[in-house]
Order: structure tokens, then C-alpha cells, then sequence
């Protein structure tokens, strides 16, 4: 079959152009209501609440985060800490400002106070946290303290899926400090590393009990102080524990 060389190139009736009426009877109509995607909105989980069992004597330790406010700006709490023998060896609260500066990732400052070891003081907070590649989770901060200390905390995890309800979850901790500080305990440096392995099963996603293993270890100075008062320099423990989010 041929081409006619003659067909015509325009619509034999003309398409109107589009009007502003045409564009809103286009538009799904709210109700009146506003769109919601920017709306106040809360988020607790307590990532790890667990206790253990070992030779220095049975231990609690918790670490958890929330936040309240939009998807760009957020005020967020986070607080870990540990208590041994009915002492508690650490515990922090942090209240930071978080603001979305690319997807998945913030930047969060404000305020950490240290209640445990030694005396309480408080820090200048500035960091980011957010999702890196692979889905790692990932926060970093830094901190100056009002007695000229300074430090700083990173921390990773991952999360890995064995089937829809058993989670691997490999975890990181380290700190460092930038000088010596004998009362708490600090050594300037690197001073702990903390790495954990736990299993957990989601009965539901918001309730998760655990099984895991945790190695600790002291390095440098704070290793050193460590020894001088006749303490462990580094622990490996069995945990048993529970994550829950609301």
C-alpha cells in the first residue's frame, strides 16, 4: 500500500487550545481540605532495651530516639546509657534541631547533657544522620563540652533481612575524646568501640524481642585508666532485649 502524498497534516478539526477551566476540571477535587505533606507528626522507637547476665554482675542498657515535626523540620531527643549492678556507669539525653538537607539525610544541633560518669556536664551538639548507600544507618556528632572537653560519637547500623520477621542487625559504636578527663574515666583519643550482633523476631514491627552478642573494648588511654582501677578492658556479653517504636 502506498502513501498519499496528498493526506492532509492537519486535524480536520482543530484541537482548542487548553482553558483554565479545562485545567481544573482536570484536578481531582479536596473537599476543601488542605493537602497534608506538611503536617505535625511524632515518631519514638526505642532501638535497644536490654539486659545481661556476665561475670562483673547483671547489666541494663538502652538507647533510643524520637522526634516531633514536618518532613524538613524536626526536633529530635535521643538518650543511650548503661547501668550495672544497680549503678548507673552512663546515661545522656540529647535535644537537637534536625533540618532535612538532602533525601534521607539531616542535619541535627543543639544540646547533650551527661548525667553519668563523674559529674554532670554539658556539650554543643552539630552532626548529620541520615541513610547512606547500601541502607546503612548512620550518625556522626560532635561535641564541645562548657569545660573545654571535646569528643565525638559515631555510630552505624544495618539492618539485614533473613525473612519478614527475622532481622540480623549488625551495630557500631565509637567514641572519641580530645583530652584526658581522670574523674570520668576519658582518655584522650580513641577512646571505646562497641560492636553488636542481634537477632530479633517482629511478632509486629512495632514489638521485636532480641537475642545478641556485644564486644566492648577500651583503647589508649582510657584503656589505661581502666586498668589502674583494676576494670575490664574489654567485655564480650550475651544480651537478651527488646525493640518497639510508636
Amino acid at each position: 500500500m502506498g502513501h498519499d502524498a496528498h493526506a492532509p497534516t492537519e486535524p480536520r478539526t482543530p484541537v482548542p487550545p487548553v482553558s483554565d477551566a479545562d485545567r481544573a476540571a482536570a484536578v481531582r477535587p479536596t473537599g476543601g481540605h488542605p493537602a497534608h505533606d506538611n503536617t505535625l507528626q511524632h515518631y519514638v522507637l526505642f532501638n535497644r532495651l536490654e539486659t545481661w547476665d556476665a561475670d562483673p554482675g547483671t547489666g541494663l542498657a538502652w538507647e533510643g530516639q524520637g522526634w516531633l515535626g514536618t518532613d524538613l523540620n524536626r526536633v529530635w531527643l535521643r538518650s543511650e546509657g548503661e547501668r550495672s549492678d544497680g549503678h548507673t556507669e552512663a546515661a545522656d539525653l540529647e535535644v537537637l534541631y534536625g533540618r532535612s538537607i538532602a533525601t534521607w539525610w539531616d542535619l541535627v544541633a543543639g544540646v547533650r547533657h551527661d548525667f553519668q560518669p563523674g559529674d554532670a556536664q554539658t556539650f554543643a551538639a552539630i552532626g548529620v544522620q541520615g541513610l547512606a548507600p547500601m541502607k546503612f544507618e548512620v550518625e556522626a556528632t560532635a561535641y564541645i563540652g562548657e569545660r573545654g572537653q571535646t569528643a565525638a560519637r559515631f555510630e552505624a547500623e544495618y539492618e539485614l533481612l533473613l525473612t519478614n520477621r527475622l532481622v540480623l542487625q549488625p551495630l557500631v559504636e565509637i567514641n572519641l575524646f580530645g583530652k584526658d578527663d581522670p574523674e570520668r574515666g576519658i582518655g584522650a583519643g580513641l577512646s571505646t568501640a562497641e560492636a553488636g550482633l542481634r537477632l530479633r523476631y517482629e511478632f509486629t514491627r512495632q514489638f521485636a524481642p532480641y537475642l545478641g552478642v556485644v564486644y566492648e573494648r577500651a583503647f589508649g588511654d582510657t584503656a589505661d585508666l581502666r586498668r589502674d582501677e583494676f576494670e575490664r578492658v574489654h567485655d564480650t556479653r550475651i544480651v537478651v532485649g527488646l525493640r518497639t517504636w510508636f
